[in-house]
């Protein structure tokens, strides 16, 4: 009769695997790379991911220098995340609760986990329903684009 084995999770599984790739690009936990929208704030992990900490080596005896923190940016994005370098520094430090990481290097190429955000299709029938409400503009193309508007409001 066979032995029913534990049950592990998913998670789990993946976390032990994952930690030794994690680990070669300088990450020692993996909760920066996992919980980066929550440490860096939604706004900056719109357009920014870690992709790796370079971590300075001393000679022997020497203080230890805070690590350099590279970021993959959007192109368009990348102006912006260097102007709040300081603030995800400070942010990324208070996470792992030392100075840990004492200045940003951006690289700029194309997120690799950007999410697709879809579009829904708009209302053409209430569209027509708002843009019929608004008999006194007389440009009848003015009057469907802000009918097409209303509807794009409303759809959320």
């Amino acid at each position: 009769m066979n032995k029913p084995r534990p049950t592990r999770m998913l998670a789990d599984v993946a976390k032990s695997f994952l930690a030794e790739s994690f680990a070669k690009q300088g990450f020692t936990a993996t909760e920066l790379v996992t919980r980066w929208r929550d440490i860096a704030g939604p706004e900056i992990a719109a357009h920014s991911e870690p992709l790796k900490i370079r971590w300075h080596r001393t000679p022997e005896g020497e203080t230890e220098e805070p690590a350099t923190l590279v970021l993959r940016v959007e192109g368009p994005a990348a102006i912006e995340i260097q102007h709040l370098s300081n603030v995800i520094i400070e942010r990324v430090n208070r996470f792992f609760g030392w100075q840990a990481i004492g200045q940003i290097a951006l690289r700029q190429a194309p997120l690799s986990q950007r999410k697709q955000t879809v579009r829904p299709k708009p209302n053409t029938a209430e569209a027509a329903r708002i843009a019929n409400t608004l008999n006194e503009i007389a440009d009848v193309d003015l009057r469907l684009a802000l009918g097409r508007l209303g509807a794009a409001i409303k759809q959320g």
